[in-house]
């Protein structure tokens, strides 16, 4: 299957290379590994739309992932480098929905999509908060997206 030109248009994409720590006896990246790869994009999407998970905490806020759902299409493999590219499909009142694709960059294969969703909770008492307007307004913002390359 190949990329498509939306991934042109993905508001964060973060070039990661394939670990050999990663993968498994059948010379593959590990299942549970995708859903690290996912969390470490994410993690660049927040410190790219709002300064980081940290400026949330200074806040009051947290995010806690409620749903994450990984379709695999093909095997990334030691040394492959991965664009992982996440976009904000949904923004409710309290919770974030993503959807994150990752293209294998040599041959544009993709390798995974998938979604995720968070819930936006008070950072003391874990307790659902309603998504404030700065924020709202920072995820909403419309750029030409940012490439992050940890892929070396």
């Amino acid at each position: 299957m190949q990329a498509t030109d939306q991934h042109k248009l993905s508001e964060c994409c973060l070039a990661l290379r394939v670990r050999y720590a990663e993968c498994d006896a059948q010379q593959v990246v590990f299942n549970g590994r995708y859903a690290d790869y996912v969390d470490v994009a994410m993690t660049e999407y927040f410190r790219h739309k709002v300064g980081g998970f940290q400026t949330l905490l200074n806040k009051g806020l947290d995010t806690q992932v409620v749903n994450l759902n990984i379709n695999f299409r093909a095997s990334a493999r030691f040394d492959d480098v991965l664009d992982i590219h996440v976009n904000l499909t949904k923004l409710g009142n309290t919770s974030l929905l993503f959807a994150v694709s990752m293209v294998q960059q040599a041959s544009q294969t993709k390798v995974v999509d998938a979604e995720i969703t968070y819930v936006l909770v008070d950072a003391h008492a874990y307790q659902k908060q309603t998504i404030p307007t700065w924020l709202r307004t920072a995820l909403q913002q419309q750029g030409t997206g940012v490439r992050i390359n940890q892929a070396g």
